[in-house]
């Protein structure tokens, strides 16, 4: 029944209920609710279990096909095959599991380093503690900034205004107020007196008692998390892509494969076995486990440069930026803003500018900017004859803040904000005698020629005002009619490396625009300052004129956009998208969520609001343009090395896979039996566990990397044919030159194939000359061990009992000749590959750079 929802009930009876005080808890029964209800997890991510992830590895067709096959050949005679089919499958499986345990593990513990904290009262004080620890019956307080961090009936609550938009879809915040509702509604989102999970408190204070956590909570029930599943990026899909590529041409070799064996009466178990084998071998089933590995691996990589990766696949996108947008306030400026001045209309001292503004700044409920910070530091003032009345909190479309204060009988209006705005809204002015002078448009044009002076010399400018009204409570109409007390004037020093970061962004590729809500005159200052060039500029005001089409052209050229608001941010961003570019933004408060969603790389800082930091893809504990140079490198190096796996697994076992379909044609017998395929995907799969650890030439990392699909593709389908042909050269090597029977060319191709697929990571990781690359370690000893195991194990009982037979010495003499000369050919194919691929990368680069040059923009 209605009656019976937490935000129906009378507070006394809910606390009762949930056996709660509006002191909080204990530390003990915090444990044992813990204990009972799990953790508060609706907005962390959930991690599979062990058995479901083993489970998922064998729910894999191909695996239970081949599981069925020789468990049948079991039954028949053939145990020894099903023991050895058995153990390469349940190794591959082990080492995927281990591998991506151990990455998820790295990146859980660095999501959780930047992870959503919430204020809670518990042993009788006010502590921090992680949002997954909070338990029905804590008590939490809530500011301007933060998420909501469970469903929560409010104790006490002050100006609070909450965007419950994910829940009720509506776009403008609800007033809370701490009450006891006298008539009973039925959803959460109707009641002044309940907040949810995952919304976010846009202005105001509150003091809340939690009701549910985790997967009880509305939005825990609705969406397990703080957002729905963000669609696939670039990257996500190109892994699916290339996944259905290989899909395909397993189904059609397999197919080819046994309709030739059945058409040459080979025996029908043993065909299907070598089908299925040869399906196993072609498909890169460790692609998952080496693709999290990789990014895991970066993800501690730039963890050690101070970046957080909250999402994995956001590594790529990092990588292939070649846009960032950001403020200019902590990125080029050193945020430690100073009040420099605070005068009247005639530009002298006033203490009553300075007075108003402090009052307007420590009565005002919102978040507290560095603007108000600087002001309450400069005058210590005395508030005790003043209380606070009412309040109409800031918001970036009014960009004025304004407070009702009393004083016994007496009530006045404060209202600070951007110039124009206030000198909009300002009937008069304060004489120098503190006589109130009409303003007319005269006077009003000559302040604002003053304010544009100050905007030119570098200072940040707000407007103060005010007004005696009558009443206890303000609407928007009461902000009109005011009386313009001055101007406060603010400097924010440039940062002394922001030139030299800004130009490393450039060298690397990636072109740094400004979206700052401060004028035009203001960024042109700390812009030149810096030495940063100005391609040209947009404002607020003519963004409002364009369309998306018009916008579109114009965010191409222009690098400085002023005056915009939290929805013209979204739409430069999804313009630069539209034109092709892989776009980061930089961001930290709450009006920077929706872009920070909205585009490909989010980026905020370790101290942002809440809303912020979830909203993003990334996590800086040091905000500096440096360190997301920094962080962009290792992005790149990240994606240079899923790449090489790629490159590698396409084109080694599709040479493999089209050798043994051909073998099929002409042999009277299995080239490889189905175990020895097998037992050869599963070294070459151990060759490659050091691919994401490996290091990275400098000359790969100085341009965005962008998946490219269609090279994949082209890359396996010229070099696949190149290893074909030395597996045709080794065919007609045993047969004609070594007189081989079953058992040695099966032996002489198992040794041949696994040294060619191993060896050739040594070509193609690197662009340039193989032995000027060095590669890690760890790749450089797992490859050699693949491929020694591979020459010894014919000389083992292992290897008698796999079919294997002692190779005659003249063997070992062509392999060398062999590998060298295959080497030194996919070399010379793969030069000529990437010269085409960068003679087109650079000509798409120069025609987009013509029509970026010639489109129309507003000079700078």
């Amino acid at each position: 029944m209605a009656e019976t929802l937490p935000w129906n009930l009378p507070l006394p009876q809910l606390l009762a209920e949930l056996g709660a005080a509006r002191d909080g808890l204990s530390s003990e029964e915090v444990r044992r609710r813990l204990a009972k209800y799990g953790p508060n997890d609706a907005l962390l991510h959930r991690r599979r279990p062990l058995w479901r992830q083993v489970l998922d590895r064998f729910a894999n067709p191909l695996i239970l096909i081949l599981l069925f096959a020789s468990g049948f050949s079991a039954w028949t005679g053939e145990v020894t095959s099903f023991v050895l089919i058995v153990g390469i499958i349940l190794l591959s499986v082990v080492l995927d599991v281990v591998q991506q345990a151990r990455a998820e593990n790295t990146v859980d513990a660095l999501r959780r380093s930047v992870g959503l904290k919430a204020e809670v009262l518990r042993d009788g004080k006010v502590q921090e503690v992680p949002v997954d620890r909070l338990v029905p019956g804590d008590v939490v307080e809530l500011k301007a900034g933060d998420i909501v961090p469970g469903d929560c009936r409010l104790i006490a609550a002050r100006d609070l205004f909450v965007n419950q938009a994910l829940l009720t879809g509506e776009a403008y915040p609800a007033e809370k107020e701490a009450t006891n509702l006298l008539t009973p509604v039925e959803q959460p989102g109707q009641a002044v007196n309940f907040v949810c999970m995952g919304t976010a408190v846009i202005s105001g204070i509150a003091t809340a008692l939690v009701v549910h956590t985790g997967r009880t909570t509305e939005l825990g029930g609705l969406a397990h998390g703080l957002a729905m599943e963000r669609p696939r990026d670039a990257f996500e899909r190109g892994i699916r892509q290339f996944g259905f590529l290989m899909l395909r041409l397993t189904v059609f070799l397999v197919l080819f494969v046994t309709v030739t064996n059945l058409a040459f009466h080979r025996p029908l178990l043993e065909s299907l076995l070598f089908a299925l084998a040869l399906a196993v071998g072609l498909t890169p089933e460790l692609l998952p486990m080496v693709v999290t590995v990789t990014l895991a691996n970066g993800a501690r990589r730039l963890a050690a440069r101070r970046v957080i990766v909250k999402r994995l696949a956001a590594i790529h996108d990092l990588g292939a930026m070649d846009v960032l947008c950001t403020d200019k306030t902590g990125t080029l400026t050193e945020s430690e803003i100073k009040l420099a001045a605070h005068v009247d209309q005639a530009g002298t001292d006033s203490g009553e500018v300075l007075r108003l503004a402090a009052l307007n700044s420590a009565f005002q409920s919102g978040i507290k900017s560095p603007l108000d910070s600087a002001i309450l530091a400069s005058q210590q003032l005395d508030t005790g004859a003043w209380r606070k009345l009412d309040e109409i909190p800031f918001d970036f479309e009014r960009r004025r803040v304004s407070v009702l204060l009393g004083d016994g009988a007496m009530r006045l209006l404060v209202v600070k904000g951007a110039p124009e705005e206030i000198l909009e809204r300002s009937a008069e002015y304060l004489g120098a005698d503190g006589a109130k002078i009409a303003l007319n448009d005269v006077a009003r044009q000559q302040l604002l020629k003053r304010f544009e002076a100050w905007g030119e010399d570098g200072y940040r400018v707000l407007g103060v005002a005010s007004r005696a009204v009558q009443g206890d409570a303000i609407s928007k109409g009461d902000e009109d009619r005011l009386t313009f007390a001055g101007f406060a004037l603010f400097v924010d020093p440039p940062k002394r490396d922001a030139s030299d970061a800004v130009r490393a962004l450039a060298k690397s590729g990636v072109e740094v625009k400004i979206l700052s809500g401060d004028n035009e005159r203001i960024t042109r200052h700390i812009c030149t300052e810096i030495g940063v060039p100005i391609h040209g500029v947009l404002t607020g005001q003519e963004i409002a004129r364009l369309s998306d089409e018009a916008l579109q052209a114009q965010a191409e050229s222009v690098n400085l956009f002023c005056r915009v608001t939290p929805q013209q941010k979204q739409r430069i961003l999804l313009a630069l998208k539209r034109a092709g570019r892989v776009v980061g933004f930089l961001g930290d408060g709450i009006n920077d969520a929706s872009a920070l969603h909205g585009a490909d790389v989010g980026i905020s800082v370790d101290n942002a609001a809440d809303v912020a930091k979830e909203a993003a893809d990334l996590v800086l504990l040091e905000r500096d343009l440096g360190v997301v140079h920094d962080g962009i490198i290792e992005g790149r190096r990240t994606v240079e090395n899923v790449t090489k796996y790629i490159l590698m697994g396409s084109s080694s076992n599709f040479g493999n896979m089209f050798s043994m379909a051909g073998a099929a044609l002409f042999l009277p017998f299995l080239p490889m039996l189905p175990p020895q395929v097998l037992l050869n995907n599963l070294l070459y799969d151990v060759s490659e566990v050091g691919v994401p650890f490996d290091n990275v030439d400098e000359d790969a990392l100085k341009r965005p990397v962008h998946w490219n699909i269609g090279f994949i593709e082209r890359f396996m389908l010229v070099l696949g044919p190149v290893s074909s042909l030395f597996d045709f050269l080794t065919f007609f090597a045993l047969l004609s030159l070594f007189g081989a029977g079953e058992a040695m060319f099966q032996t002489g191709w198992f040794i041949e194939s696994l040294a060619t697929q191993c060896l050739v990571i040594f070509a193609i990781r690197t662009r340039g000359v193989p032995w000027r690359s060095k590669p890690h370690p760890l790749l450089t000893t797992l490859t050699l061990g693949a491929v020694g195991i591979g020459l010894l194990l014919p000389l083992t009982p292992l290897g008698k009992l796999l079919g294997f037979v002692e190779p005659p010495p003249g063997f070992y003499l062509f392999l060398v000749c062999a590998v060298a000369a295959y080497l030194l050919l996919v070399e010379i194919v793969k030069r000529q590959l990437y010269r085409r691929l960068d003679t087109r990368f650079w000509s798409a680069r120069t025609t987009a750079h013509e029509h970026r040059r010639r489109a129309p923009h507003k000079a700078a």
